[in-house]
């Protein structure tokens, strides 16, 4: 035996009780409430005591049950914060019953209702502008095609896309202030 020998044991000593105490551990986390997670908590166990390197440990067991438990309480922890944030996002996302983050009938009519100003507004600057603003924004044409197919100029296309442009900017605008 080497004279510089540690009498307390070591991470390779620690390893070693992990294996001879893999069962204990992992019934004492599953009485602890682990359930099915106990299995990965053993493995974080494991990765955590391979990967670290705590010096001479005077009670390895010890440090492993006290690993363990810690391990669990924080995955505990970090699963009741994620329940937590995901309430949080449901309540600030759902209607006024805690439905659904899906529109209401309300919600829905007030956007039709808003559509159907817009495409009037639309109608109101001619049929070759509301023409040329549908193809291009809507159904997403070029401009080069939209002048082609409307047998107009490029310069006409553009032209009545700033019109357009102009009057809903200035419909926005006065519905925003009402």
């Amino acid at each position: 035996m080497p004279p510089s020998a540690p009498s307390s044991p070591t991470r390779s000593g620690l390893e070693a009780t992990f294996l001879e105490n893999r069962d204990k551990l992992l019934h004492f986390l599953r009485a602890r409430g682990a359930g099915d997670s106990a299995e990965d908590l053993v493995q974080e166990v494991w990765l955590k005591i391979s990967r670290s390197t705590p010096g001479p440990v005077a009670a390895p067991l010890s440090y492993l049950f006290r690993t363990a438990d810690l391990l669990m309480i924080d995955r505990f922890r970090s699963a009741r914060q994620s329940g937590h944030r995901e309430r949080d996002w449901t309540d600030a996302n759902a209607d006024e019953a805690g439905a659904s983050p899906e529109p209401s009938a309300e919600r829905r009519l007030a956007a039709a209702q808003e559509a159907g100003r817009v495409l009037s507004l639309l109608e109101s600057l001619g049929p070759r502008a509301s023409a040329i603003f549908r193809r291009h924004r809507i159904d997403g044409l070029a401009q080069k095609q939209v002048a082609a197919e409307l047998g107009v100029s490029l310069s006409t296309v553009e032209s009545d896309l700033r019109v357009a442009y102009r009057a809903l900017t200035e419909w926005k605008e006065r519905s925003d202030e009402a």
